[in-house]
């Protein structure tokens, strides 16, 4: 969502739906992954003869060796990253404007990564070619396979310049790109036995199982999955993004848009006026925490203000782009089982 009032229908699509709003036109300015695996470091190395991997796609990606030169998006980049294999080219929101790490940088020291585009639509194809990338890696926000950040105006010349494979994120539960992820990472040479790695997918099931009780024994608590810019109020349905409709099969209770309010938002969320931000009830509103939306606490709009949740306390932050590894996953379902488990019926 970088520049959300610019590019309304198309990162903002993505922005509050949790996905991507970009269907069809506005989702064919979407991008693509590139991590440069030079790091997965001794891993990788000690990886010998050819490498393959089968992408979600239907691709199949043939390498005479496992790659090093790998390039990302950002999001996937941070997720190879927990599994030891360390990307050096990236696209898609990597640092703020004061040069700090962005959200879904996750724990990368982003000072270090040669970055071919930092905002949407932006892609420095003579940078990356000077990168000599042995492959690139994304996400797919829709049926098509269209790499997500990779811009529609350079796509043919970036994909002339090293094969691709990408993860989709698009209609299916979290746990889906989770596993994706997973092999794609062992595929580079990461060592998924490690303990911290290990232990990584067992905190994520313990923490599924807590969300899973704590929306059982708190039904009537209502959730509401929110987006702001400055002069809309997006609402997202659970139907498309991987978090929602995984938060869902866990048994929470969101607030649902019809879909056909949903229709301007490409099927993803429903577009409110501030003025008419209190449509919904709801008991605890998830704000997109990407740094392209309006946080919640630079909100200054008064009918936000009066909503319940808000006085109350009850906002929390949501992925709606989660970084796909089960490190950065288990905190999002801890913090929402939290959530329902303390709060205040208030709607």
């Amino acid at each position: 969502m970088p520049n959300a009032r610019a590019t309304h229908l198309t990162r903002r699509g993505i922005l509050a739906a949790g996905g991507a709003l970009g269907l069809g036109t506005v989702l064919a300015a979407c991008g693509n992954d590139s991590g440069d695996s030079g790091g997965s470091g001794d891993a990788a190395a000690a990886k010998s003869g050819p490498w393959t991997f089968k992408d979600d796609r239907g691709t199949t990606v043939k390498l005479d060796k496992v790659p090093t030169r790998i390039v990302a998006f950002v999001g996937l980049a941070a997720a190879l990253y927990d599994y030891g294999i360390e990307v050096k080219g990236v696209f898609g929101p990597t640092k703020t404007k004061d040069g700090k790490a962005d959200v879904q940088a996750g724990d990368m020291d982003v000072s270090k990564l040669t970055v071919f585009g930092n905002v949407w639509d932006q892609f420095n194809v003579e940078k990356y070619a000077a990168f000599a990338p042995e492959v690139l890696l994304s996400t797919t926000f829709d049926s098509a396979g269209t790499l997500w950040y990779v811009p529609e105006a350079s796509k043919d010349k970036i994909a002339k310049l090293a094969p691709s494979a990408a993860v989709s994120v698009y209609d299916r539960q979290l746990t889906q790109p989770l596993e994706r992820v997973w092999q794609l990472a062992e595929s580079l040479g990461a060592d998924l036995k490690a303990d911290k790695v290990a232990r990584s997918r067992k905190d994520f099931e313990a923490a599924a199982e807590r969300l899973r009780k704590a929306a059982k024994a708190r039904p009537e608590i209502k959730v509401m999955a929110g987006s702001a810019s400055q002069d809309i109020f997006y609402v997202s349905g659970t139907n498309l993004s991987i978090d929602l409709e995984y938060f869902k099969a866990l048994g929470v209770n969101f607030v649902e848009p019809p879909e056909s309010a949903k229709k301007e938002g490409g099927g993803w969320f429903e577009n409110l006026s501030w003025e008419n931000v209190d449509k919904y009830p709801a008991d605890i509103i998830m704000m997109d925490d990407r740094s392209s939306t309006i946080q919640p606490a630079d909100i200054t709009e008064a009918t936000w203000k009066k909503l319940p949740a808000v006085k109350a306390g009850q906002v929390i932050a949501r992925s709606p782009e989660p970084i796909p590894s089960y490190a950065k996953c288990t905190p999002l379902l801890t913090s929402l089982a939290e959530a329902i488990e303390k709060a205040r019926k208030v709607a």
